[in-house]
C-alpha cells in the first residue's frame, strides 16, 4: 500500500517531534506515549528494505529472536530511537542518508541500546535520580524551616540552595549516565558492523552531519546538560576504531544502493515539495531513482494519465519489481480504474517475496472498489489474509467492513468496523459497533466471541 494511503498530511506541515541531534533513545514512558500519537508511515517497499538492513545486525546482536519491529515515523528530522522491542526511524533520516551504510549504522546503534538493556537501566537510574532529588529537597526544606525558626535568614537561604542543588545534582548524574550509555551503544554498533562485514564509515558521516548542523545553528550547548555526547566527541571516540576496520572503505552493493535511492525518491515525492526529488538526484537526473520519484510526483501532483507511461517505462526496465506494480495500482485507482488497479496489485503480490500484508490489502481493496459481486469473496479473502499478518492496522478493517457491506453481511461489516475503531484507539465507538454486531452474529461463534472481547475490553492504565 503506497504512502499516499497512509500519510494524511505532508511532512513539511508536521511539527518536529524530536531534536535533530538525538540518534539515541527516549525514556520508556515518554517513548511509549509518543508512539501512540506519532505520525506512523506504512509502506511495503520501505519496510522491506529497512528490514533487510536490520536483519544481519539484529542477528549478531542476539536480538533476531526477540520480535524486534522497525517503525517508520513521518518526520523530516534525522533521528531514531527505541522503545521496548521497537526501533523507530524517521523518514527524514532515510531521506537524508545517501547510502545504505548510514542507515545501517543508525540501526546498529539502536540495536546496541536494545542488546544492552539500556532502557531498563535508564529507568532504574531515573528512580535513583528521583530519590536523590527528593532527599535534596527534604534536606533543603528542613534547613529552611530551621533557619526560619531561629530567625537566621542565611541558614534559610542555604536551605533553598541545598534543595535546588540536590535536584541539579540528580539531573546531571542522570544525564551523565545517559551519555555513557550512548558511547557504549556507539561501540556496540562498531562491533556489529565489523561482525557483519560492513563499513563503519556511515556512522562517522552521520555524526559529521550533526556536528555541521550544530555549528550552523550557532547554538551554545552546555555539554553537561544534554543526554548525548557532543558530535565531535563521538567522532573522536570512534575514529580510531572505525579506521582500524578492514571494511572501512567497503561500499554498499550496487543493487542495494539502487533500492536505497528508490526509497529516497519515494519519500521525497510523498513528503516534500514537487521539486524535492529532482533536487535529491540532481547529479543523476535521468537515473532510475529520479524517474521513479518523478512518476510518483506526477501522479500525486499532476495527472494519473501522465504518470502511467512513466511507471510503465520503469516496469519495462525492471519487470519483476513488485513495488513498481504497486505504484501502478495506486495510479490506476486515482484514474478511477479499480479493475486495472486490482490486476496491478495482484501482480505486485505475486512478485513480492515478503508477501506484504499491505499489498494484499491493496489488492482486496481494489477488488472491492471494482464492485463485482463475483470478485467480492476474493476481496474479503485477501483483506483477511493481510489483516492476519498485520492485525493492528485499522484501515484494513475499514476496507473489510466495506467489502462485507457490499456482500450484504451486515454483522461482519459491524464487527470489522468495531475492530477498526478498536485498533484506532477509539474504544467507546468500538464497543458500540461490537454490540451492534453481536445482534446479527450467531451466539458463541468466533466472531461473536471477538465482539464480546471488544465489549469487555478496558482502556489501558496510564
Amino acid at each position: 500500500m503506497g504512502l499516499a494511503a497512509i500519510l494524511h498530511r505532508p511532512a513539511r506541515k508536521l511539527a518536529t517531534v524530536l531534536t535533530t541531534a538525538t540518534v539515541g533513545f527516549l525514556p520508556l514512558g515518554e517513548a511509549f506515549a509518543q508512539s501512540r500519537s506519532l505520525p506512523i508511515v506504512r509502506d511495503a517497499e520501505i519496510e522491506a528494505l529497512v528490514s533487510d538492513y536490520a536483519a544481519p545486525i539484529l542477528k549478531v546482536a542476539g536480538l533476531n529472536s526477540r520480535g524486534i519491529r522497525i517503525i517508520l515515523v513521518n518526520n523530516n528530522s534525522f533521528n531514531a530511537f527505541v522503545d521496548g522491542r521497537r526501533i523507530f526511524i524517521n523518514t527524514g533520516a532515510l531521506l537524508q542518508a545517501e547510502t545504505p551504510n548510514e542507515v545501517i549504522g543508525v540501526i546498529a546503534h539502536e540495536s546496541g541500546h536494545l542488546a544492552g538493556a539500556h532502557q531498563q537501566r535508564l529507568r532504574e537510574q531515573m528512580e535513583r535520580a528521583q530519590t536523590m532529588a527528593v532527599i535534596g529537597m527534604l534536606l533543603g526544606m528542613g534547613a529552611t524551616a530551621a533557619g526560619a525558626a531561629t530567625g537566621n535568614s542565611s541558614v534559610a537561604g542555604a536551605g533553598g540552595g541545598l534543595a535546588l542543588g540536590g535536584t541539579e545534582m540528580a539531573m546531571r548524574n542522570l544525564l551523565s549516565y545517559q551519555r555513557t550509555e550512548e558511547i557504549t551503544a556507539d561501540r556496540s554498533a562498531v562491533t556489529y558492523l565489523e561482525k557483519t562485514g560492513q563499513s563503519t564509515k556511515g556512522m562517522l558521516v552521520t555524526f559529521e552531519r550533526f556536528a555541521n548542523a550544530l555549528s550552523l545553528s550557532g547554538a551554545r550547548v552546555d555539554p553537561y546538560r544534554i543526554s548525548h555526547p557532543m558530535p565531535r566527541e563521538r567522532i573522536a571516540n570512534l575514529q580510531t576504531l572505525a579506521h582500524a576496520s578492514p571494511n572501512f572503505d567497503k561500499k554498499d552493493p550496487e543493487a542495494l544502493q539502487l533500492r536505497h535511492d528508490l526509497m529516497r525518491a519515494k519519500i521525497a515525492a510523498y513528503t516534500s515539495s514537487a521539486g524535492s526529488t529532482a533536487r535529491t538526484f540532481r547529479n543523476n537526473p535521468r537515473g532510475m531513482a529520479a524517474r521513479y520519484g518523478d512518476a510518483i510526483s506526477t501522479f500525486l501532483n499532476g495527472s494519473a494519465k501522465a504518470a502511467l507511461p512513466k511507471i510503465d517505462a520503469l516496469i519495462k526496465e525492471q519487470p519483476n519489481n513488485p513495488y513498481f506494480y504497486e505504484i501502478r495500482g495506486e495510479i490506476l485507482l486515482k484514474a478511477n480504474d479499480p479493475a486495472g488497479a486490482a490486476k496491478a496489485f495482484q501482480r505486485a503480490s505475486a512478485l513480492d517475496p515478503r508477501k506484504s500484508s499491505l499489498i494484499r490489502m491493496s489488492y482486496g481493496r481494489a477488488l472491492m472498489l471494482a464492485g463485482s459481486k463475483s470478485a467480492m469473496p476474493t476481496a474479503v479473502r485477501e483483506l483477511k489474509a493481510g489483516i492476519a499478518r498485520d492485525p493492528d492496522f485499522p484501515q484494513g478493517y475499514q476496507y473489510l467492513a466495506q467489502a462485507y457491506g457490499q456482500m450484504g453481511d451486515i454483522g461482519g461489516a459491524e464487527l470489522a468496523t468495531a475492530d477498526m475503531h478498536y485498533y484506532s484507539g477509539n474504544l467507546q465507538e468500538a464497543k458500540i459497533f461490537a454490540m451492534r454486531a453481536q445482534q446479527k452474529l450467531k451466539r458463541g461463534s468466533p466472531d461473536w466471541v471477538r465482539a464480546q472481547d471488544i465489549i469487555n475490553s478496558k482502556k489501558p492504565s496510564k
